[in-house]
C-alpha cells in the first residue's frame, strides 16, 4: 500500500495529478524499500546497548575535535534507535544521533557529525550550510552518497 502524503492546502486533483506523474517512481521506489526490508537485519538489545556505548567513545573524541575547528559549541549529546535518521540538531544545540552510526566507515560517522555541527550555524540547507559543511569535509558528498545507498540496509 503506497499513502500519499501532501500539504493541508492541496487538493484530491492535485494528489491524483501527482501520483499519475509520479507512479512510475513510486512502483519502482516501493519495490526497493520492499526489497531492502527483507535485506535488513534485526539488533538484540544487547547488540543495541554495545553499538550505543561504542558511538558514545567515538562521539566523546569526534564532537570536540570537529567542533572546536568550526567554532560551534553543542548541548546535551543523545544516542537513539531512530528508524529514519542519522542525526539531528535542535534548536538549541542538543544533538541526537543514530547508534548504528557506529557500523559505518569512520568517514561517514565524522560526515554527520559535521553535518549536525554545521545547524549550529545554520539551522537549514541552504547553500551557506553546505559550503560549511565542504570547508570540513571537501568529499562530504561521496560520504551522503554512501549513506543514501548503503545507509539503508542498516537503518529502520
Amino acid at each position: 500500500q503506497v499513502t500519499v502524503r501532501v500539504p493541508r492546502t492541496a487538493t484530491e486533483a492535485q494528489a491524483e495529478e501527482f501520483t499519475r506523474r509520479h507512479g512510475e517512481w513510486i512502483l519502482k521506489t516501493r519495490e526497493k524499500v520492499l526489497q531492502n526490508a527483507s535485506w535488513r537485519r534485526s539488533y538484540t538489545e544487547a547488540e543495541k546497548q554495545t553499538g550505543k556505548q561504542r558511538l558514545n567513545r567515538k562521539l566523546e573524541e569526534r564532537l570536540p575535535l570537529f567542533a572546536s575547528v568550526m567554532g560551534v559549541s553543542y548541548g546535551r549529546v543523545s544516542i537513539r534507535d531512530q528508524r529514519t535518521r542519522w542525526g539531528s540538531c535542535s534548536s538549541v544545540g542538543n544533538l541526537n544521533y543514530n547508534w548504528k552510526l557506529v557500523l559505518m566507515p569512520p568517514g561517514v560517522l565524522d560526515y554527520v557529525v559535521v553535518h549536525e555541527l554545521c545547524h549550529r550555524k545554520y539551522m537549514n540547507h541552504s547553500k551557506q550550510f553546505w559550503a560549511e559543511v565542504a570547508k570540513v569535509m571537501p568529499d562530504y558528498k561521496k560520504c551522503e552518497r554512501w549513506l543514501k545507498e548503503e545507509g539503508s540496509l542498516l537503518i529502520g
